[in-house]
């Protein structure tokens, strides 16, 4: 069994590039790429795994209904896994705990674990807001990996 350690290698080598899979209504899968990296969950401080999705997405919508996922983070051949229950802050999505402030930080956080870096943070968290960010915050309860 891999750990989110061998995750937060991955994501450093290649900027948290992962597939995330999220299931449709009709019990079909849905696949898409986002940036992902691990931090600390803002609220219980336990390790989570992380990344952003605009207002209208379509995994927002999937997360909102069926709040599970799984998502892989690959560097060259080498791959790991998580899957788990997911929390969802942002402003359509209030997460107790978490006000406006503290969702302007979230989302950097998420960003910058994922190996993010930013010029000028006024112009990144004006653009968040007008996207309609959201922190998608993943649980895990199974992390794997192909063997080293």
């Amino acid at each position: 069994m891999t750990d989110l350690a061998d995750l937060t290698e991955l994501v450093h080598l290649d900027h948290g590039l992962s597939v995330v899979s999220t299931l449709r209504a009709d019990g079909t899968i849905q696949s898409s790429v986002v940036n992902a990296g691990v931090l600390a969950h803002p609220i219980t401080g336990a390790p989570a795994v992380a990344f952003t999705t605009r207002a209208g997405s379509a995994k927002l919508v999937h997360l909102r209904a069926r709040p599970r996922l799984s998502l892989v983070v690959r560097a060259g051949w080498n791959w790991a896994a998580v899957e788990g229950p997911v929390e969802l802050a942002g402003p359509d999505d209030p997460m107790p705990g978490i006000d406006a402030e503290g969702l302007r930080i979230l989302l950097r956080d998420v960003f910058t674990s994922a190996g993010g870096t930013h010029d000028n943070w006024a112009t990144y968290d004006r653009v968040m807001a007008e996207e309609g960010r959201a922190a998608v915050l993943i649980t895990p309860d199974r992390v794997y990996s192909n063997p080293a």
